[in-house]
């Protein structure tokens, strides 16, 4: 699904990323975990599109095909989905009208028709309800005076109304009470398929109790420097960061 090859990407004269090699198959769920600064947020950033940063050296590649040169829209109407840490609120569009034109937007974009009205409710039925969320949350207007829990539960509904070949959350446990993060995990959980793909960013092992990965990478100045099963992170969760410096500059 997603593969990364030897990725090096710089903001100014800053290498942030210094050498990136991840491999991700479909089915899988993958956790990167890093203290702050490791470069954990701008390897999301990369792989969405985000031109502040400059790709130095490197390849992406989804389902095969180099991506690096592509539009973020370009690359979501291929299937990557960037859930953010701290999502934007659209004043005056609805929950609804926004997924409509994503969608729809998206289909274009791969020759295809607009999705007629009747099954888009139904689709948006069947999902909100799949994911606990309420009728009148449908009709607010995007992230406006929406709770922390309220805003990455909205994420997780866009991606379920998406259904992307990728989908990275970065950091969808930030300043998430034990409710809203079981919401958001059984979410994410019931959206697992063989024909997908979902990287969690992390700093916490705590997401990883709901979210179970296959797989843990640690992410420190830049590089991947430890990889192992999910047991990695509790080991992260007793030892610290600090453990992972230690052994980096033995």
């Amino acid at each position: 699904m997603l593969s990364i090859k030897n990725l090096h990407a710089s903001i100014g004269d800053k290498e942030i990323l210094k050498g990136i090699n991840l491999e991700v198959k479909a089915g899988e769920i993958h956790a990167i975990m890093g203290p702050n600064g490791a470069g954990k947020s701008t390897l999301s950033a990369v792989i969405a599109g985000n031109d502040t940063y400059e790709v130095t050296k490197g390849e992406i590649l989804l389902e095969n095909e180099d991506i690096s040169e592509l539009a973020p829209e370009e690359r979501a109407h291929k299937g990557v989905f960037l859930s953010f840490q701290y999502p934007v609120e659209i004043p005056g569009v609805s929950v609804t009208n926004f997924m409509r034109t994503a969608i729809n937007e998206t289909r274009k974009a791969n020759g295809q028709p607009e999705m007629p009205a009747n099954e888009m409710l139904k689709v948006i039925r069947e999902k909100s309800e799949l994911l606990e969320i309420d009728r009148k949350f449908l009709s607010r207007s995007l992230n406006e005076g929406f709770s922390g829990g309220e805003k990455k539960r909205n994420e997780i509904f866009q991606m379920a109304m998406l259904e992307p070949k990728l989908a990275i959350l970065d950091e969808t446990d930030s300043g998430l009470d034990i409710d809203a993060l079981r919401i958001v995990a059984n979410g994410v959980n019931k959206l697992k398929s063989d024909k997908n793909a979902i990287i969690v960013i992390t700093h916490y092992q705590r997401l990883l109790d709901y979210i179970v990965p296959d797989f843990v990478h640690v992410l420190y100045n830049g590089k991947i420097v430890k990889s192992g099963g999910k047991e990695l992170a509790y080991e992260l969760e007793e030892k610290g960061y600090d453990w992972i410096k230690q052994e980096q500059e033995a």
